[in-house]
């Protein structure tokens, strides 16, 4: 099976390095790629939003399926132009997209469907969160607990386009739930945790994501069957009967509040960075899971989850998230990867024959071990041996999982 991949992140390079396993991969390519996706395929200079471009690209090289990475291509309909011209894709179409290309559009669906949510206010008041309503690359969620941050978060929610949206404040912990879908049929990912802060002790601006990890502790199968039929499932029965069926990802990052789940956002991709720690626990064929999907139907598919666990830490520019890094050398990456960690590029390039940085998150470091703890310290051994001016990570993913992984145990 010939596959191409479209993107150039983290995430993108972390598909790469799982269908690079599939027994059915013929050949791998990528539009854009980056540094890490070319050391397993060819990587070829066409944007991921230009739809025409790619679907030339897919006839020339004669792909058998597209996964399309990032949510921008997906909102501006590059999965339609693509299944339009008779190339199988997995991602859904722009229509399905509007889950997350919309705040307001997600928070019309989940009313309809029956689905938990946090209230929405017509004005804001401190404690409430703003939210851009529209795509924001991980930066448009403002979170006020007074009127201070509140007038800031008024203020920065301007430079973004579209009627902000105002909720309440939720209180609890954070979880990401992946779920591959093709029209109503699900088939779960492992749970995952991010850390969208971008500073230790969940301080300082939200990013695209600082790290995660995965399992989280307390989140097994039943829960995840409930999640399912809470969340999930009802999204997607309300799409397929306004006739627009979802294939692709269908991410739910919610709340676990003392009222139960309630849904933060949707996201219509794989995460970026919850991918690069689900990925290295999955077992079995994902190409063939992605392949069915695309299909139309998972009721073949069939994916384990390695009972290790696994931890990933973003290497980031240092004036990130107000900016990033450009040009600057990368050093240790293979020493890195020699303690068994594996280094996915987010934001890098090749200039005159060396790797460089290009980005605000660089690079992602993920480890497996047996447990939480372990796969955290042979995360951090990893990040130690990389280096670039100016480099920073945060210090503290996974850290209270692993502590209340380890009271657990006691």
């Amino acid at each position: 099976m010939k596959v191409l991949i479209v993107g150039s992140g983290g995430r993108e390079h972390a598909l790469a390095w799982k269908l690079a396993q599939s027994p059915k991969l013929t050949e791998l390519h990528a539009a854009s790629g980056n540094p890490g996706i070319a050391s397993l395929g060819s990587c070829h200079p066409v944007r991921a939003d230009d739809g025409e471009s790619l679907l030339a690209l897919a006839r020339q090289l004669a792909i058998d399926l597209v996964v399309v990475g990032p949510e921008v291509p997906l909102v501006a309909g590059v999965a339609d132009q693509l299944r339009h011209g008779g190339i199988a894709v997995f991602g859904p179409g722009r229509e399905t997209a509007m889950l997350e290309g919309s705040k307001s559009f997600a928070k019309e669906l989940m009313l309809a469907a029956g689905v938990p949510t946090a209230k929405e206010f017509a004005e804001p008041v401190a404690p409430c969160v703003v939210k851009a309503d529209g795509l924001a690359a991980g930066k448009g969620v403002f979170v006020c607990p007074d009127a201070e941050s509140l007038a800031k978060a008024l203020k920065a929610v301007e430079a973004f386009p579209g009627k902000p949206i105002f909720e309440e404040l939720l209180v609890g912990e954070e979880l990401s739930m992946l779920v591959l879908a093709a029209g109503e049929e699900t088939l779960a990912l492992a749970p995952a945790q991010d850390f969208k802060r971008a500073y230790d002790g969940d301080r300082g601006p939200n990013t695209g994501g600082m790290g995660s990890y995965s399992p989280v502790p307390g989140v097994g199968s039943s829960e995840v069957d409930a999640i399912l039929d809470q969340v999930h499932r009802p999204v997607l029965a309300e799409l397929a009967e306004r006739g627009h069926p979802f294939i692709g990802v269908l991410y739910a990052g919610l709340m676990r509040t003392d009222e139960g789940i309630k849904v933060l956002e949707f996201n219509v991709r794989f995460g970026d960075p919850e991918t690069q720690a689900i990925l290295p626990r999955i077992e079995g064929d994902l190409l063939e899971a992605l392949a069915e999907a695309a299909n139309g139907s998972l009721a073949d598919a069939k994916l384990g989850v390695s009972e290790e666990a696994a931890v990933t830490v973003v290497l980031a520019a240092g004036n990130y998230p107000a900016g990033s890094d450009k040009g600057s050398p990368i050093e240790g990456i293979a020493d890195a990867e020699a303690t068994g960690a594996v280094v996915f590029h987010a934001g890098t390039a090749v200039w005159d024959g060396a790797l460089v940085t290009s980005g605000g998150r660089i690079l992602n470091v993920s480890a497996l071990g047996p447990t939480i703890a372990a796969a955290r310290e042979r995360a951090y051994v990893a990040c130690e041996k990389i280096s670039w001016e100016g480099m920073r990570y945060r210090t503290d993913i996974a850290l209270a999982a692993a502590e209340r992984e380890a009271s657990a145990s006691a």
